[in-house]
């Protein structure tokens, strides 16, 4: 659920949070939904570590009147038919390759979306219902539950300004154990640490402040340029970081052309890395991405993870976005 959606988004290092304004904005800012004209419904797959693991994810939204919106989401994140070989040996100590079984392990996180406009001109608010579903094929599952909430508000002279507040209640996991196959692990490798994992996992809750401003040339031109401050409760590498808080910008460019064609770039993920010799290295993820829109189809592509600066190997990422007043 942290990774991110959309391949615009992406491109801009996820510095969205205060300009999202469409079906993604139910991941971004459930509060950016209410600049919805008619229906939308978006699609997005990416590859990562050499395509062994796949992430897909759908979204529909749609706004109820003027005043407000509601949207759905699914994200599957998965890994599958990974090779199940703690039956490998028999009784008798032979290797038997029959004995190799199949199983895959899947995230799924289920988003539901509601966004109004408050009474005060330009400022909107919107909540999200989170189901959380984890499978580790016949030996583990969960079920979770988490709410996110976020505001978006734009003055007249076009600036606009976003916070979404992720899992704000705490998002909790309950997992369910089958000790049945966990006790044939256990048999299979035998004398290691195989004790029976935590069954309750929890999701602390983030802040993201996002500010953002459109600049328009000579009609035909823009340039949207955002930030974004990630805020985490707790301390680790962030480049900014205390025992309270730690605290990760995120800067996003996209230059359109005629409303048509994007072009966008962003960096994020800055992090100080300790190197060999305990020095402190600063550390960042680049993100370039296109797009394309036309008739109510736009399509969209980014490169991310790239070279050395993140420790993930690269990941390309498409999108499909259909808004459906172009249909009617």
């Amino acid at each position: 659920m942290n990774i991110g959606v959309d391949a615009a988004a992406l491109g801009m290092s996820s510095a969205v949070t205060a300009n999202t304004s469409d079906v993604n904005s139910g991941y971004w800012n459930p509060a950016g939904l209410l600049k919805l004209e008619d229906n939308q419904l978006a699609l997005m797959h990416s590859s990562y570590f050499a395509s062994i693991a796949n992430y897909d994810y759908i979204a529909f939204a749609k706004p109820l009147d003027d005043r407000s919106s509601i949207g759905v989401s699914l994200i599957r994140f998965a890994v599958d038919d990974i090779l199940n070989t703690t039956q490998l040996i028999d009784e008798q100590g032979n290797i038997n390759y029959d004995r190799i079984s199949l199983f895959s392990t899947a995230d799924y996180g289920l988003t539901i979306s509601y966004a109004r406009a408050l009474p005060i001109e330009g400022l909107n608010y919107g909540v999200n219902a989170k189901i959380i579903r984890r499978v580790i094929g016949d030996f583990a599952s969960s079920w979770g539950f988490g709410f996110d909430a976020g505001v978006q508000f734009e003055t007249d002279n076009d600036w606009k300004i976003g916070i979404m507040a992720r899992d704000i209640t705490t998002t909790f996991n309950a997992w369910a154990i089958n000790k049945e196959a966990f006790k044939k692990v256990q048999d299979a490798v035998e004398g290691q640490n195989q004790e029976l994992p935590e069954t309750t996992e929890i999701t602390i809750p983030k802040l993201q402040i996002g500010v953002s401003k459109l600049f328009d040339f000579h009609y035909d031109y823009s340039l949207l340029a955002a930030a974004n401050l990630n805020v985490r409760f707790e301390e680790n590498n962030d480049v900014f970081s205390s025992s309270v808080a730690s605290i990760n910008p995120a800067l996003g460019f996209e230059f359109g052309y005629i409303d048509m064609v994007y072009l966008r770039a962003g960096l994020g993920n800055f992090q100080n890395e300790t190197q060999i010799d305990n020095s402190q290295q600063l550390s960042f993820q680049p993100s370039f991405g296109v797009g394309f829109k036309y008739n109510g189809i736009q399509i969209d592509y980014a490169f991310t993870d790239i070279g050395d600066q993140s420790v993930a190997l690269y990941s390309n990422v498409f999108s499909l976005k259909l808004d459906f007043s172009y249909f009617r």
